[in-house]
């Protein structure tokens, strides 16, 4: 399965890769998190990374909006 990347913080590399959208729902598929997400651009994407990635992210006060690659 491929794992996606989130920041919860503005990265200091590669800057022009990431993108910034608004977490619209969250789920649990076979043992990893499903993050549904919608970009600025109103396009959805549906990012996969572990629930640990997941609890690390919110851990980190950022509960709406994330930093996709």
């Amino acid at each position: 399965m491929k794992h996606d990347r989130i920041h919860a913080r503005k990265p200091t590399h590669d800057i022009d890769r990431w993108s910034t959208g608004t977490v619209e729902s969250v789920d649990e598929r076979d043992g990893h998190c499903v993050v549904t997400v919608t970009a600025t651009d109103g396009e959805a994407v549906e990012l996969t990374v572990t629930l640990a990635i997941w609890e690390l992210f919110l851990s980190r006060g950022c509960h709406r909006i994330v930093l996709i690659a």
